[in-house]
């Protein structure tokens, strides 16, 4: 057991961060960053935030030098479109003394690719959020959260696990130290850009099958959907360099399993509203927060061909977010 006697920041107050965050304080003071006022005030003088009730040991702020200086252990749970712009503002507050394990399922690109996105790329200029603290930080010691952990389960105290991956033991144990509880298993990895990717492409297969339960489709397509979907899954991973086992644990398969089989998951819920005839920007401006498929579907795309990898349901995707292909056709 080690000894943690700082607070626990938390960089966002997403519905995940504060599942996350509350799921923590049930054993450990903690510190979450936001930027809006309004939320800040949710949480320390409403206790409600995002439909949850606050546990009295969170206190939010959007003081970056108090979360810095007063957490030696930090859970960065942010959208990958505003990760690196956070890092860059937290790192003349860092050291590598600290310990950043982020929970955000997506990528981070080294271009603009909303405006140029028939852009083809490499997988050189695509990072993981842990590639993304190591650029912008003088954090060594990196880790991320991955698995199937829908943050309204979370926060209703349903029973779940997840994954703390890390190249450092330390910080795979440190993590699990500080997530276990009675309901929430921590599993270890030491796979951490397998387990990263699991988390990041398993998000467009959720799309996929929300759209194939809009239109109708049963069991048999479902299971059809995740079987070739990790397939998908594991063939752009082996293009990527990784090993495809982190692909068949829990925050592959089982992650896989849970957001493509749940009306809870974002991603699941825009592939839905797409198959009921809603376009993509449409449904982008009815959700809350970022459903990281549909980056996804995009970054993917644009490597599809510098990394030889074959990914039909990315293709099909693409054509029905950007080039106006009927779903209905889709059989």
């Amino acid at each position: 057991m080690y000894n943690i006697t700082t607070p626990i920041g938390i960089l966002g107050g997403g519905s995940f961060g504060t599942a996350l965050a509350n799921l923590i304080a049930e054993q450990y003071k903690v510190y979450i960053y936001m930027r809006k006022s309004e939320s800040i005030a949710n949480i320390n003088e409403r206790r409600n935030h995002r439909g949850q009730i606050i546990h009295s040991n969170i206190t939010a702020t959007n003081d970056i030098a108090l979360i810095a200086n007063s957490c030696s252990v930090i859970f960065p749970v942010i959208p990958s479109y505003a990760f690196r712009e956070v890092m860059r503002q937290f790192a003349p507050h860092l050291n590598p003394g600290h310990i950043l394990i982020h929970g955000t399922k997506g990528f981070d690109v080294s271009f603009d690719i909303e405006n140029e996105p028939e852009r083809s790329i490499s997988s050189k200029e695509v990072y993981t959020m842990s590639e993304v603290i190591l650029q912008e930080t003088p954090v060594v010691r990196v880790g991320c959260i991955s698995g199937p952990n829908l943050s309204k389960e979370i926060a209703a105290g349903q029973p779940a696990a997840t994954v703390v991956a890390s190249r450092y033991d330390e910080v795979v144990k440190i993590g699990q130290q500080i997530l276990h509880n009675k309901r929430f298993q921590v599993y270890g990895s030491l796979d951490i850009k397998g387990i990263e990717l699991a988390g990041i492409l398993k998000n467009y297969i959720a799309i996929a099958a929300g759209a194939c339960a809009g239109k109708g489709y049963g069991e048999n397509v479902r299971a059809l959907l995740i079987t070739r979907g990790m397939a998908e899954m594991i063939y752009i991973g082996k293009a990527l360099g990784v090993n495809p086992k982190s692909f068949l644990g829990l925050a592959g398969i089982g992650d896989l399993i849970a957001t493509c089989c749940s009306p809870l998951s974002r991603n699941y819920n825009v592939g839905f509203q797409l198959a009921h005839g809603k376009k993509l920007p449409e449904i982008i401006g009815s959700i809350n927060e970022a459903a990281e498929g549909i980056k996804t579907v995009k970054v993917i795309k644009a490597m599809a061909a510098s990394i030889k990898a074959k990914a039909p349901l990315v293709s099909i995707l693409y054509k029905i977010f950007y080039e106006d292909y009927s779903i209905e056709k889709w059989n």
